[in-house]
């Protein structure tokens, strides 16, 4: 019986599937670490309070990218090239969503609308990454060779969703409510395509590696066209609901270390 916890086993279970899922997660990470460092540098002066929380996002996607290549040496393999068709954030941007890498290279400061445009997009890529470690440490959260990296990231993920709920909220009642309620709509709308076609993408590549049958592999390309078709009807709203945060401030402070893994 398919299953995402039948599916996540094999992939765990094979080194060379294990090895492209590290990679691909940690080279997501990394790319959102240095995202998240550039606009926290590039933050207006009307927004100054948040670069502080802006630079603690980074600092922990740049942490995720570690302990999943940490996973990967202790069971001593090594990161391979991630697959074009499977870099999720670089499709994102490709789509023109959030800020692009042109501006961030860029010394000049970031305008406030920038700031909504960030936000709005952090805020649906959180809680895609939220939920997706939701259901790993459902599944996995007791393993003894990933679970205690899968919930230090989940709890992480959890603190990024909730920031940016606050933060959204914040501006909207500064006067950017419509246009973030627009920005979230655009964003979600083009997420849930760029997270269908990834996802198709990736399990292609896993079905070469464990060779799984064509009736399996066109049983879950269905199941993820199936995904997107509720998703495109009414799943993407989940996305860009707003709602304040039982946990105030939290990406305040500096960014919690994992000594155990990088």
């Amino acid at each position: 019986m398919l299953s995402a916890k039948s599916l996540f086993q094999e992939i765990l279970d094979n080194d060379e599937s294990f090895r492209l899922f590290c990679s691909i997660a940690a080279s997501g990470e990394t790319q959102g670490g240095w995202e998240n460092g550039r606009i926290s540098a590039l933050v207006p002066p009307e927004q100054h309070d948040l670069a502080p929380k802006i630079a603690r996002h980074g600092a922990d996607e740049d942490k995720h990218g570690r302990i999943f290549n940490a996973l990967l040496k202790k069971r001593g393999l090594t990161p391979v090239p991630v697959p074009a068709e499977t870099d999720y954030t670089m499709l994102l941007e490709r789509s023109g969503i959030g800020l692009a890498h042109e501006l961030l290279r860029d010394d000049k400061p970031l305008t406030e609308q920038d700031i909504v445009t960030y936000l709005a997009h952090s805020r649906v890529t959180e809680q895609r990454a939220s939920d997706q470690m939701v259901m790993l440490v459902r599944y996995f959260g007791d393993h003894p060779d990933v679970g205690r990296a899968i919930r230090m990231i989940s709890a992480d993920e959890d603190n990024h969703l909730a920031y940016c709920h606050e933060e959204l909220l914040r501006l909207a009642y500064a006067g950017h409510g419509r246009t973030i309620q627009r920005v979230l709509r655009e964003c979600a709308l083009a997420e849930i395509r760029v997270y269908r076609d990834v996802s198709l993408a990736v399990m292609d590549h896993m079905g070469r590696i464990l060779r799984w049958p064509k009736a399996k592999s066109a049983a879950l390309a269905a199941g993820i066209h199936g995904v997107y078709a509720y998703e495109r009807a009414a799943g993407w709203r989940r996305m860009v609901s707003l709602t304040m945060p039982e946990r105030r401030d939290a990406l305040g402070g500096p960014a919690t270390r994992a000594p155990e893994f990088a």
